[in-house]
């Protein structure tokens, strides 16, 4: 099997999560996606979160890996999911070709579209997990 790293941005605005509808999955998820080589998860989710929404953001804790192995496409994928905040620009899709629409939504329904964070995204903003980019060595 691959291995695929894949990272996700939770954005919290008043109470609504920014998710994006993905064309090949036809689902919402959070703004993400994978890791090129090369690049650190901070690195590939500040991309990510841009290139799916328009938006800069800074990134705070860890708050999430999950883990699965997607038979069908013989991978085995890591995600990692970071706390962000929306800085600059306005939400507007710039990468037309693999996200339908960016969109706040409720938490119920961010919950319900996103079962696999146990406890929904409530107990997931009290969570928090070390990261520490350890450089080239």
């Amino acid at each position: 099997m691959n291995r695929v790293d894949v990272v996700y941005v939770l954005i919290v605005k008043e109470g609504k999560v920014l998710m994006v509808k993905n064309k090949k999955y036809t689902n919402w998820t959070l703004p993400g996606g994978g890791v090129e080589k090369g690049e650190t998860l901070e690195q590939a989710a500040i991309r990510e979160v841009w290139e799916e929404t328009g938006l800069t953001v800074t990134l705070g804790k860890l708050l999430a890996v999950n883990e699965t192995f997607r038979r069908q496409e013989n991978n085995h994928v890591l995600f990692f999911t970071f706390i962000g905040e929306a800085t600059e620009g306005e939400v507007a899709v710039q990468d037309q070709a693999g996200i339908l629409e960016a969109a706040w939504m409720e938490l119920d329904i961010a919950n319900r579209e996103l079962p696999y964070y146990e406890g929904g995204i409530e107990e997931l903003l009290k969570a928090s997990i070390p990261y520490c980019y350890q450089g080239v060595q």
